[in-house]
């Protein structure tokens, strides 16, 4: 097995609606769908986040799309018209949640590495 950033299997989008942010990934192949399914659960997801995250995490899966979606509830310190956060609106909830890094077996990581990229890996 290897550990490999999500990046690497997806790509992602975030977004707000009052004190919760929601993330969607997406994966870049069918076949990794199965593999995030498994990987990106609800506790784990919470964990990563840590205290940024206050409330629950829901996981809702979409088979269809390759993909999954996540509401954050208690992420945005009540939300973006009441909150001095930096980014009370969620925008870069998704970037961090691909900074997450999940086991995945050899082959996975030979197959997929290169496909996304953090800020820090453009050069």
């Amino acid at each position: 097995m290897a550990r490999i950033p999500l990046v690497h299997l997806a790509h992602a989008r975030s977004g707000d609606k009052g004190d919760t942010a929601n993330v969607g990934v997406i994966a870049y192949r069918a076949e990794d769908y199965e593999l995030l399914r498994r990987a990106l659960t609800p506790e784990r997801v919470k964990e990563h986040f840590g205290s940024m995250v206050k409330g629950a995490v829901e996981r809702f899966e979409l088979p269809n799309l390759h993909a999954l979606n996540f509401l954050l509830h208690g992420a945005l310190d009540g939300g973006g018209t009441v909150s001095l956060m930096t980014d009370a609106q969620g925008k870069v909830f998704s970037t961090a949640l691909l900074r997450m890094e999940i086991e995945v077996p050899e082959d996975v990581a030979a197959a997929v590495a290169g496909l996304g990229r953090l800020p820090e890996d453009r050069r």
